[in-house]
């Protein structure tokens, strides 16, 4: 009989290790003012569920996704949290729908690859599954969710005004739909980042499991690149989303745009100006890393009929 993995071990061992896992790295999170109190059962679950279904490489890479953006976050923090007081409806702490908007999709993706690979029992056919599209998916919702926080937290902070990616008129730091080359960049490297650390930890993994000793048989697209570029595609459906369906309100009284119904900055009510009713970020944010999973889950599959045959 062949030897099972690691990965193999009862599903109740690994999401009892997980449960603990996320509690005590959300516990923390929250005393830092990373995650707010809804937030905290949000971030155990998602974490649990990623790491306990699909395996320890993707709840690392969670794990780095929620670390980065965290730490990012903290760059330059006293001048972010001036422009989100005047634009943004929510503070730096992650609520349950942030994060439910964030790394929903990605958990669904990582479950569903989980239970696929509950019938892996070969070192072959564990190497097979790193092109499963459901793994694909993870990445690229995960990729989107990476690529937009590191955009946001490092493109609001440009010199030069952002421009709206719809019409190119410029706009404040910190709107919704606006786009700026620092910003863009900085999606771009989230992306690769998460790319890359989800494919090197897949690797670490197929070692441990003895996956180097099978014949590569197959070159599909490389996982790296599929994040990229679901990653990169779905920050900017997110930045069109946010120009065109997300509600954006005007103070009559400043005339500052933002997405609150009372600007907080002088206590006005404010005039909805585009968008649609009940769009918010927490929508386009969600609509966005589901639009990168199915990007990357196509691209996936695209480059199946390059696999190699028995």
């Amino acid at each position: 009989m062949e030897k099972r993995s690691a990965r193999r071990r009862p599903w109740w061992w690994r999401l009892l290790v997980w449960l603990l896992a996320s509690s005590g790295i959300s516990l923390l999170a929250r005393r830092r003012g990373a995650l707010s109190r809804s937030g905290v059962p949000a971030a155990i679950v998602t974490g649990t569920v990623t790491a306990g279904a699909g395996g320890w490489e993707l709840g690392l890479s969670l794990i780095f996704f929620f670390i980065s953006s965290s730490l990012l976050s903290r760059f330059r923090q006293q001048q972010k949290v001036h422009i989100a007081a005047e634009k943004s409806n929510k503070g730096s702490a992650r609520d349950l729908l942030q994060v439910a908007a964030n790394g929903g999709v990605a958990t669904w993706c990582a479950l569903r690859y989980g239970l696929r690979q509950r019938s892996v029992t070969s070192a072959v056919q564990a190497e097979r599954a790193s092109c499963d599209p459901w793994l694909a998916a993870f990445g690229g919702a995960l990729a989107t969710a990476t690529a937009d926080t590191w955009a946001t937290e490092l493109g609001v902070l440009t010199r030069r005004p952002p421009r709206l990616i719809t019409s190119g008129r410029p706009v404040s730091p910190g709107i919704s739909g606006a786009v700026s080359w620092p910003g863009t960049l900085a999606a771009a490297a989230g992306a690769l980042a998460i790319g890359i650390v989800l494919q090197g930890l897949l690797t670490l993994a197929r070692l441990l499991s003895g996956g180097a000793s099978e014949p590569d048989r197959s070159r599909p697209l490389p996982l790296a690149i599929i994040a990229w570029f679901s990653g990169l595609a779905g920050s900017l459906i997110d930045s069109l989303l946010g120009a065109t369906l997300q509600t954006i309100y005007r103070c009559p009284r400043c005339g500052q745009e933002t997405e609150q119904r009372r600007h907080q900055g002088c206590g006005s009510l404010t005039q909805r100006v585009r968008g649609w009713p009940g769009v918010n970020n927490d929508v386009v944010n969600f609509l966005a890393t589901l639009s990168g999973s199915l990007i990357a889950a196509a691209l996936s599959r695209c480059s199946a009929p390059y696999r190699g045959r028995d």
